[in-house]
């Protein structure tokens, strides 16, 4: 071992134990302030002075531990630690006053950082928010990546992309790929490209563009995606043909094909896609792999169009691109409606089986 790899060795010591110090500090720091969260609420319900203090008690209470050298113990912030165990009330049943004595136990119910759980107890909805933690942890995002989903309303627009009697898997279990429309988005949010919303650019602008904000692009398409190609080209019987953008699913084990339309959809874009992916079927994926996945990104489609062009089994998918952020409570709407309408069928379904039974 010469010196240049000796530094190189200890260099890479210090910074693997480092991030692992880093990551203990903020678990830590995440079990405080939840216990704090605890014994704050605690104190409010049970503590015999609280009375006292009143609306007072958190100045009261910020000043003192100030005076202690507590660090980040303004009125804001513990305001926040009681909303922080609010919102997890269930993680751990501790003695009030006391420690529990196995923290690792407490710690396994964490898995993000505090400024994670900042963002994440904002958020009212349950199934919402669980989504998102479940998502954060399991694609390591940074706070900044999750504020760009929450902002964009991924959980809404999953939501709204698939079976509506599925939302509830989706709260529970995160984003789990395992047929090709669960890798769709409707629609897909393209805002970080900075383009104008008016429709005065080119296809060949709006590819450059992904291509040069690819690792952007990569977290709005989702789990797996693995960039190959742009315009990947293909010929027989002396034609050839381009593909705008080929990536690769790991998850899915498949290709994915996208096609970019500045547009309305139409049926020969849908046809030209389907002359897409039946050539990477016959020609490029192993044996071993799936079906290929084609997706139309378009400005504007008709879901009829859709229906009425495709097979009911084809791994075809037209979907919608924004160049701004979406409305989040006009999708909420949207989320509620659909979801009310299940309520509703579930209901006439049960209705119509007690009638039976009554007859």
């Amino acid at each position: 071992m010469n010196l240049e790899n000796l530094v190189q060795t200890l260099s890479t010591t210090h910074l693997s134990l480092q991030k692992k110090a880093t990551q203990a500090i903020n678990f830590s720091l995440v079990i405080r302030n939840w216990l704090f969260g605890y014994y704050l609420v605690e104190f409010e319900q049970q503590g015999k002075d609280r009375a006292q203090y009143g609306s007072q008690l958190l100045t009261r209470l910020s000043e003192n531990l100030k005076s202690l050298g507590i660090p980040s113990c303004s009125v804001s912030n513990l305001r926040n630690f009681r909303q922080f165990y609010q919102t997890y009330p269930d993680i751990y049943q501790a003695v009030p006053g006391e420690l529990p004595n196995d923290l690792s136990q407490l710690s396994q119910n964490f898995r993000l950082s505090w400024t994670h759980y900042q963002i994440l107890i904002s958020i009212t909805d349950p199934n919402e928010r669980n989504f998102y933690e479940i998502e954060a942890s399991a694609s390591q995002w940074s706070t900044r990546e999750m504020e760009r989903q929450i902002q964009s309303a991924l959980f809404e627009r999953l939501s709204l992309s698939r079976d509506k009697t599925e939302i509830k898997r989706l709260a529970e279990e995160g984003q789990i790929l395992e047929s090709p429309r669960d890798a769709i988005k409707s629609p897909y949010i393209l805002e970080f490209l900075d383009l104008d919303q008016q429709p005065n650019y080119s296809e060949n602008e709006l590819e450059t563009a992904i291509i040069n904000k690819l690792e952007n692009f990569l977290l709005e398409l989702g789990k797996g995606f693995l960039f190959e190609g742009r315009q990947k080209r293909f010929s027989f019987e002396e034609d050839h043909f381009y593909v705008d953008l080929v990536f690769y699913n790991r998850l899915l084990r498949c290709y994915v094909l996208i096609d970019l339309k500045l547009d309305k959809l139409t049926h020969q874009d849908l046809g030209q896609m389907q002359m897409y992916v039946n050539y990477f079927d016959r020609h490029i994926k192993t044996l071993d792999e799936n079906s290929t996945i084609g997706i139309v990104l378009c400005k504007r489609k008709k879901d009829a169009l859709v229906e009425l062009t495709l097979p009911k089994d084809a791994n075809i998918f037209a979907a919608q691109y924004q160049l701004y952020l979406p409305s989040k409570e006009e999708l909420k709407r949207q989320l509620q409606e659909a979801t009310q309408e299940v309520k509703l069928k579930i209901g006439h379904k049960d209705n119509y089986k007690l009638g039976s039974e009554e007859a």
